[in-house]
């Protein structure tokens, strides 16, 4: 840190500054853009269906043709990338996730047709099985119904190719799998797409704040147990510096803390130790929380909306995976 003079007042007074709007805006320390922004969406099947979220108010599941329809929104509000989630069907689920591997899963539907009809927008692809399983896990099951590492990684790779070939532009694992990222990496390298990035969910905590999530992708009612034994104890800090550590070395470009804003002091230090690009996923229960607030008048939204992603900027977030992305756009650009 830097050494200051002794505060002197009235020489020293730290008002100064802060007396007019301008001189405000002159002496932001952090600034917000829709640049910032990673928009998630989720995907369901039919045509021209839209299903609102009834634990996100405002977010809704979007059929293929409604989601390029929210892509040319986002392109137009100027956010860089979509982040996408697959409902997927009842009957397509197993317990092996054997969905996820399908060319033509809604995943992949989605990607074709958003890249099809928005080229320039950048797609985040998510890699886990917990959509795909009927047991609503990130990987497989052994007979005492603990989630198996290896045999999950093989599938995660299928899956991660899958995704590539379909046209994903960001590989983002959020299963926890122990070596995933190495494997992800080498398989993408050997099947030349060499170009398509990986963000790593490094630091996922076994949280709360999931559940509206959980409802989105129609997982909710199928979760048997929980995820503690792969998710990280939100007792724990300094166990997400090893594994960002471990997901870099593999061959991550970029990492994320997941959840956001109750684990702000992980971004920071992640940030510090690291200097490598770092996201946070300002998640459904996070969402949630603001929306209910507002409703209720416990604060002007708008403005809280602003104020929480601010703090993303504060503690060193290259960007923010956020619901809110389309309400921050729309207020930044006026």
């Amino acid at each position: 840190m830097p050494t200051f003079p002794a505060p002197a007042y009235p020489a020293i007074r730290m008002r100064r500054t802060r007396a007019s709007a301008w001189s405000r805006a002159l002496h932001a320390e952090h600034r917000l853009s829709p640049a910032d922004f990673i928009w998630p969406l989720f995907i369901t099947a039919g045509k021209q269906t839209q299903e609102p979220i009834a634990s996100l108010p405002g977010v809704s599941r979007w059929s293929v043709d409604l989601a390029v329809a929210r892509a040319k929104d986002a392109a137009s509000a100027g956010i860089p990338c979509l982040a996408l989630f697959p409902n997927t069907e009842a009957d397509r689920r197993s317990d092996d996730g054997a969905e996820a591997l399908n060319p033509d899963n809604l995943m992949c539907q989605a990607i074709r047709a958003i890249k099809d009809a928005v080229p320039d927008i950048g797609l985040l692809t998510d890699v886990a099985l917990d959509p795909y399983t009927v047991h609503g896990q990130d990987g497989l099951l052994d007979e005492a119904g603990y989630v198996v590492n290896d045999a999950t990684v093989d599938v995660l790779i299928g899956q991660s190719l899958n995704q590539a070939a379909a046209g994903a532009d960001i590989i983002a694992p959020s299963d926890m799998m122990d070596g995933r990222i190495g494997a992800i990496r080498e398989a993408l390298e050997a099947e030349g797409h060499a170009n398509v990035q990986i963000m790593a969910y490094a630091a996922k905590y076994a949280s709360a704040f999931y559940g509206p999530f959980r409802d989105a992708v129609g997982s909710r009612g199928l979760l048997k147990g929980d995820k503690k034994n792969y998710q990280m104890d939100p007792a724990n800090g300094a166990e997400a510096l090893r594994e960002v550590a471990l997901d870099l070395a593999e061959g991550a470009d970029s990492v994320m803390v997941k959840p956001g804003l109750p684990y702000l002091d992980i971004v920071a230090r992640v940030k510090d130790a690291f200097d490598v690009p770092v996201f946070a996923y300002q998640v459904s229960g996070e969402y949630a929380m603001i929306e209910a607030a507002a409703a209720v008048g416990a604060g002007d939204r708008d403005a809280l909306i602003l104020e929480t992603l601010t703090a993303f900027k504060r503690a060193g977030c290259t960007g923010v995976l956020t619901y809110h992305a389309m309400d921050a756009a729309r207020l930044l650009n006026g």
